[in-house]
């Protein structure tokens, strides 16, 4: 008896390396998998997508979507943000742009979240005075409390690693256009965000493209046909301000950048829930082997 135990641990520990190299080397998709796959195809097909002229809430602006994108309203936005890819609930917007493309649970999938903010005609001038480097580095500072709110909601820690392209403005349309490199503490790659903020008459229309990293040549390549079908409506441009009259914003384009960050700026997560769910089976079977194994040898040799 006193080699049992030997002999039941090498037999234990040659079945965990089988079950780490069938871990390396998945088999063929399993019952688990599938009905995960399943599952996904299952949420897609509850999102309605429109398609053609969408008016955004408010009339404030119209999309004149072409044949590559469609329109997701602000319920459905909101489920797939929260259950398709893991965000915290509760962000308020004037729905998604989705490419027809490719399906948005995907590791290559992405959209452009719409949001309006009515804060007020947003000056300009000081466009040119603007240090990126140093308002980068208070955003970052900011990341520790707002980090706090999210796990207190039981959601991972999202943390902003840079500039993936510098902010630069265009002053003949009045776009503001910047790209950050996000990572979050549950997901394997890094998130893109995306940002282009198309000044208005009274506020500012702000459109957040949700990637991958890896993605930005794509996003760099297509945002430019969402640019060119997304405007606000007759009496609502730039050019539309009135003085005097109309309310002028409190602050300039470096707040409309830096923004307070995640809950006031928008940064999105593309963590992927779907995607972590295929995974989930495996390590819960390992879980599971490691505490069987935990249990054998807890006990008293005879």
């Amino acid at each position: 008896m006193k080699n049992f135990r030997p002999i039941i641990m090498l037999a234990l520990l040659c079945a965990f390396d089988t079950a780490v190299q069938a871990a390396s080397n998945p088999a063929p998709i399993s019952t688990e998998d599938a009905q995960v796959q399943q599952s996904a195809e299952q949420f897609l097909t509850t999102l309605r997508q429109q398609h053609g002229t969408i008016i955004l809430p408010a009339g404030i602006a119209t999309l004149k979507l072409n044949e590559e994108f469609y329109y997701l309203d602000p319920k459905d936005t909101e489920r797939l943000l929260t259950d398709g890819w893991g965000n915290p609930p509760g962000h308020k917007t004037l729905g998604m742009i989705v490419p027809k493309a490719v399906n948005p649970l995907t590791a290559n999938g992405w959209g452009v979240i719409v949001t309006y903010k009515d804060d007020g005609h947003i000056s300009d001038e000081d466009a040119a005075k603007i240090d990126y480097t140093d308002l980068l580095k208070q955003m970052q500072d900011a990341d520790e409390e707002d980090n706090k709110a999210r796990e207190k909601q039981g959601y991972a820690g999202l943390h902003l690693l840079g500039w993936a392209e510098q902010p630069h403005y265009d002053e003949s349309t009045h776009k503001m256009y910047w790209a950050r490199e996000l990572k979050a503490d549950d997901a394997e790659n890094n998130t893109l965000n995306y940002s282009i903020r198309v000044l208005g008459r009274k506020g500012v229309l702000e459109l957040n493209a949700v990637a991958a990293m890896t993605d930005l040549p794509l996003i760099k390549q297509e945002l430019p046909k969402v640019i060119a079908f997304t405007n606000f409506t007759d009496g609502n441009l730039y050019t539309d301000y009135s003085p005097g009259t109309d309310k002028l914003a409190s602050y300039g384009l470096a707040a409309l950048v830096g923004g307070g960050l995640a809950a006031k700026a928008g940064l999105f997560a593309k963590i992927g829930v779907f995607l972590l769910a295929a995974k989930k089976f495996l390590v819960i079977g390992l879980l599971a082997f490691a505490g069987f194994i935990r249990r054998l040898f807890s006990r008293k040799s005879p």
